[in-house]
């Protein structure tokens, strides 16, 4: 299998179920957001992490996988149902881990800026990527078909590195950096 293609070396590029756009379309900004966001959780996931999070996140990088499938489907010829396998209960696969490393961590009485150790701040990167993955899966959620929980996932996710960040520097005794006007 060749690598390059050059089908899109004049700036269009596939969607699944065959048609073609600009690759600047808001799906690939979105796809490629998604994209990104799964190899920084590769970054993430590379570093000394405990199994059970990494776990966690080997299954958010599969789940992200397919988010960006079921992002760059051209619905007018594949139905969305067959695409996404993400489930209403990976929300609460994020939320019981959020519960459960919230529960270890002390209440936040400020705001803390991101960073702390080197795992930590990858964890930061994670959030805020997320977020902008967020942003453009609502832009194309405006144009295109939607799976009502999808956007909810997303931002669960960013919920999610955040709550992972401070967790980190819990476990490796770093300090968080607080915010200070």
């Amino acid at each position: 299998m060749k690598i390059y293609t050059k089908t899109g070396d004049k700036g269009m590029t596939g969607l699944i179920g065959g048609s073609r756009v600009k690759k600047n379309d808001k799906r690939l900004e979105a796809y490629g957001t998604v994209d990104e966001l799964n190899s920084f959780i590769g970054l993430l996931v590379a570093n000394e992490l405990d199994s059970d999070l990494k776990e966690v996140l080997f299954g958010i990088q599969n789940n992200l996988f397919e988010i960006g499938s079921f992002l760059a489907t051209d619905f007018s010829s594949v139905k969305p149902e067959s695409v996404l396998m993400l489930a209403e209960n990976d929300i609460k696969v994020l939320e019981n881990e959020i519960d459960r490393m919230n529960e270890k961590l002390p209440p936040l009485k400020n705001f803390i800026l991101p960073g702390g150790n080197n795992i930590s701040a990858i964890c930061h990167i994670c959030r805020t990527i997320t977020r902008r993955a967020e942003r453009n899966i609502q832009a194309v959620n405006n144009l295109y078909p939607a799976v009502d929980y999808l956007p909810e996932y997303v931002n669960r996710l960013s919920d999610y590195f955040f709550v992972l960040a401070r967790y980190v520097n819990l476990t490796f005794k770093t300090e968080e950096i607080y915010w200070k006007k």
